[in-house]
């Protein structure tokens, strides 16, 4: 803006006292009024400034409360039910030590490194600050290196990490504060079990068992003076990584601990020789890394609703796992697949699957995030023309897409407890990984047939009735002809129902949902029974074509087991708030959906397949009562076997994640391929005392009466039949006396008809 005064004037104004007197003079007298007027408005600006940032800061201040209770981050711990921490939530890796524990040279190499006007300063040290200030002046940056113990500590607890002038002057008054809230011991405690050791290790117990496997009351003095010295940046000084600068920084420690008088010069280079013994084994996924992730998700969907923080609270959740048990699955799986995926290896040729390998190299390639974050499609091409010829990547492919997939589940089925959970072959590195128990729905093959069979059952048909094992041909919804055939491409004449199932004979399955077992109602059974996925009207079901998801399947064959009751699958017993508080507690939830007579003629059927049936390698490891059966589907792709004694029911699912890979031959049946995994963990699990399971046998209810019948007819024997077997009925549907054999002369033979119970 342009004066309406000349240089001049303003010159002789401010020279010429006489001139200043004139009217002249009083306009600029009235222009140095306005001056004045702006260096007020100007400093009132500025005062209220500086009181508006002055409240901001105190905005920004943490409590008296806060102060005094100071509420780090606590890690959710997961229970086994026999009392084993199996795994850990949280966001920051973090455990407590006990000060009084340490060992004296910890907090000694502490203040020597860090702060060694710490018993002497009231949370600030001006004289550190100013030289720190200096320095940041002369490298242009915000003061860094100038903070105490207690300043750390405050930002730790109670502020942010931003390096900003608001920042450091809200960290220097909260330590302040600090100071006169706690006693030096105090702060020392909550800074070691605050601050950040690496690889996310929060709290010197955190580090001492992450880097050394051992408590941090024992630590060495130079284990200690690394884990001191990595305290300036865990990342540059990180032991594994960079193992000369962590020597490095181990030694400037101890050297600290030298100076300050702590140890003797002959003490320090003593340490200074000494290995730091390292033991780092990587971060571990837990014991049931695939049962602990359901019920990870399980927290979160209750986190909501009960307000809690999984990540944050430092819960308590008690699981039904037992430790024990769940050693026992990952270990039967792990000796199986030793021996089975270099079986499977030396059968499958990717010579005779060259399409299957293109699809499956063309998929690794595009989910990479190189080819997805690429900017153009030219870059695209040339990571895909790179990886898909580079040997080394197709052999990874390979042997990802070959690797043979498991899915174990062990339940109580009184209780629904599920005992231990094998989510994946690779259950050591497993953590977010597709759950092979949980979240995958395949065919599962014979193994379906039980449920067309208990339909027959309780429609009143007996074990002992027969069926014709002859070919039969069924006409679909959509005009075309099935004619399913039996495993081996046999058949025969008549065939009893317990033997059609001791067998897994396919045709006699078939005849059985025409003639005695209506599909609907089989559907029905089987959603009643726990499988709780869409299954097609069909009568190609009763060969297992519908998909079903294996925990399900299981908890469908624990009402076999548990007397015709079904009980809901239970993961988590209660959860606890970090004082002890219950915060939800489940309840268990069963339903009697069949009989115990139906329940137990199919456990005795069941019986038999383990007894001689296809079951039979289960004799090969396990002589106790069981019952179960198999389940193998087209092309060998699924190989199953679902089985109980009287107090466990559990399942098994042995495949591959790409449904195009799967075994070439019989080597891949259910009871070659899945049965033994359970029979070597019932095996383990019943031989250990110290679970102490019971040897009992299934218990026949009342209701089912033992007879002996004529084996050529099905009905009660007489003195006369020939041929006399024992068989198990429901009271209510016993077969008459047999009046074909009335006579040892007797010799027309004729099956009854027309009644059932046969």
């Amino acid at each position: 803006m342009k004066s309406r005064y000349s240089k001049e004037e303003m010159d002789r104004y401010f020279n010429d006292p006489e001139y200043r007197k004139s009217a002249g003079g009083k306009g600029m007298k009235k222009f140095n009024g306005q001056r004045l007027a702006l260096k007020l408005g100007i400093w009132t600006a500025i005062l209220v400034g500086l009181v508006f940032y002055g409240m901001y800061i105190i905005h920004g201040l943490p409590s008296l409360e806060e102060l005094e209770n100071p509420k780090p981050e606590l890690a959710t711990r997961v229970l086994s039910a026999d009392g084993q921490v199996i795994d850990q939530f949280y966001l920051k890796n973090r455990a407590v030590a006990d000060i009084k524990t340490l060992p004296p040279y910890v907090i000694q190499a502490l203040i020597a490194t860090e702060d060694k006007k710490f018993y002497s300063h009231w949370g600030l040290d001006p004289i550190r600050i100013l030289s720190a200030f200096v320095t940041d002046l002369v490298h242009m940056r915000i003061m860094e290196g100038a903070s105490t113990i207690t300043q750390q500590l405050a930002r730790n607890l109670y502020l942010n990490q931003e390096v900003t002038l608001t920042r450091k002057i809200r960290e220097a008054i909260t330590a302040v504060q600090i100071e006169r809230t706690y006693t030096k011991q105090e702060i020392l405690a909550m800074y070691l079990n605050d601050v950040y050791f690496g690889r996310g290790a929060y709290g010197i117990e955190s580090a001492s068992q992450l880097y050394f496997d051992e408590p941090s009351s024992d630590l060495t003095m130079p284990q200690a003076a690394l884990l001191i010295g990595m305290l300036r940046s865990p990342g540059r000084f990180d032991p594994i990584t960079h193992p000369a600068r962590a020597n490095m920084i181990k030694n400037v420690v101890l050297r600290n601990l030298y100076e300050d008088g702590n140890i003797s010069r002959a003490a320090m280079e003593k340490e200074m020789k000494v290995p730091i013994n390292l033991k780092y084994h990587g971060p571990s996924t837990g014991l049931a890394p695939s049962f602990v992730e359901m019920v990870r998700q399980e927290l979160e969907k209750k986190a909501e609703k009960y307000g809690f923080d999984i990540y944050r609270d430092g819960l308590t959740v008690y699981t039904t796992l037992d430790s024990r048990m769940q050693a026992y699955a990952d270990s039967a799986v792990e000796q199986h697949l030793q021996k089975y995926q270099q079986i499977f290896d030396d059968h499958w040729h990717w010579s005779e699957n060259q399409a299957t390998l293109q699809s499956a190299l063309d998929k690794a390639i595009k989910d990479l995030p190189e080819y997805r974050d690429a900017s153009t499609d030219a870059e695209r091409n040339a990571i895909y023309k790179q990886l898909y010829t580079d040997p080394a990547f197709v052999d990874s492919v390979k042997k990802a897409e070959q690797r043979i997939q498991v899915g174990f589940v062990c339940i109580d089925p009184q209780n629904g407890h599920i005992k231990a959970m094998v989510g994946s072959s690779n259950f050591k590195h497993f953590r977010y990984g597709l759950n092979h128990v949980t979240q995958i729905a395949r065919q599962c093959g014979s193994a379906f047939k039980p449920f067309v069979y208990t339909v027959a059952i309780d429609n009143g048909y007996a074990p002992s009735y027969k069926l014709l094992n002859q070919p039969v041909t069924v006409v679909m919804p959509d005009g075309k002809r099935w004619s399913p055939r039996n495993a081996d491409g046999e058949f025969g004449g008549e065939v009893t129902l317990r033997d059609a199932l001791k067998y897994s004979i396919n045709v006699v399955a078939v005849r059985a949902i025409q003639e005695i077992a209506p599909v609907q109602q089989v559907i029905d059974y089987a959603h009643r029974m726990g499988i709780q996925t869409y299954i097609p009207p069909y009568a190609s079901i009763a060969m297992g074509t519908s998909l079903v998801v294996p925990i399900q399947l299981a908890t469908a064959y624990g009402v076999f087991a548990n007397q015709g009751v079904l009980t809901k699958p239970v993961a988590i017993l209660k959860i606890e708030d970090k004082n002890g508080n219950v915060i939800w507690q489940s309840h268990t939830q069963s339903t009697e959906v069949l009989s115990k007579q139906t329940a137990y003629l199919m456990t005795n059927m069941l019986e038999g397949v383990i007894n001689g049936g296809t079951g039979g390698r289960v004799r090969n490891y396990f002589y106790l009562d069981c019952a179960g059966k198999t389940g193998t589907t087209n092309n060998f792709a699924d190989a199953w076997f679902e089985g109980y004694t009287p107090q466990l029911v559990a399942g098994v699912w042995v495949g591959f994640d790409d449904e195009r890979v799967h075994f070439t031959n019989w080597y891949g049946q259910g009871g070659t391929a899945a049965a033994p995994i359970w029979a070597i963990f019932m095996r383990d699990v019943y031989d250990d005392k110290a679970i102490g399971l019971p040897i009992t046998s299934f218990v026949q209810p009342q209701g089912v009466v033992t007879a002996t019948i004529c084996a050529q007819t099905g009905m009660l024997a007489t003195q006369f039949c020939p041929d006399k077997v024992t068989e198990v009925f429901n009271a209510k549907y016993l077969p008459p006396v047999c009046n074909v054999h009335t006579s040892p002369t007797s010799a027309n033979v004729k099956k009854p008809t027309g009644k059932i119970g046969f």
